[in-house]
């Protein structure tokens, strides 16, 4: 689990802890946790700060809040915690099979208009300036890197009809009609 994700987790978690909830919890923690730093502790972000601060928690360290919410009965938090979000899927095997004849494709074909492309794909202007900087005479590696960087922000939902559809409102109608005619030829 990210830390990014399972801090999302312990925000959703704390918001969810009654005051009675975080007063057991305390109590159950009287032998990991000073008087002092107990005292301080007004919710349960603050209770999992101390848990962290003394590694008793982490993405991949659950167990010791697990128990303690198990021990307050709290069934239904300690759920949350013991569920692992679903992995990345990206795209299938054969899409990203297609994704990467269009690719190469249009990286092939496309040229000096590879902005006008990335602006209907909404990749950023920030993003493209980078791109561009990196290969400021290579037009080939700048397409190909515009179209990975679209195919990062879409992760899953990236489909080659999208680029075909995209090509197309660009008027750049012979490159969409390349992509479709290689995609026939490899049987994609």
């Amino acid at each position: 689990m990210s830390s990014e994700t399972f801090n999302a987790l312990l925000l959703d978690i704390s918001n969810q802890l009654k005051e009675d909830d975080l007063t057991k919890m305390k109590f159950l923690l009287g032998d990991h946790v000073g008087k002092r730093d107990l005292e301080k502790i007004t919710s349960g972000h603050g209770l999992f700060q101390v848990l962290r601060e003394r590694t008793l928690l982490g993405p991949e360290n659950r167990d010791f809040l697990n128990g303690l919410l198990k021990g307050i009965a709290r069934y239904d938090l300690s759920e949350k915690l013991e569920l692992e979000p679903a992995p990345y899927r990206g795209p299938s095997e054969e899409e990203t099979a297609k994704l990467d004849v269009a690719s190469r494709v249009i990286s092939e074909n496309l040229g000096k208009s590879w902005r006008k492309l990335g602006r209907r794909l909404r990749v950023s202007e920030v993003k493209m300036d980078s791109i561009s900087k990196r290969h400021p005479t290579e037009l080939e590696e700048t397409t190909m890197e515009l179209l990975k960087e679209w195919r990062k922000n879409r992760k899953a939902e990236a489909r080659t009809e999208d680029l075909v559809k995209a090509l197309r409102d660009c008027q750049f109608n012979l490159t969409a009609d390349k992509v479709e005619d290689e995609l026939r030829a490899e049987g994609l």
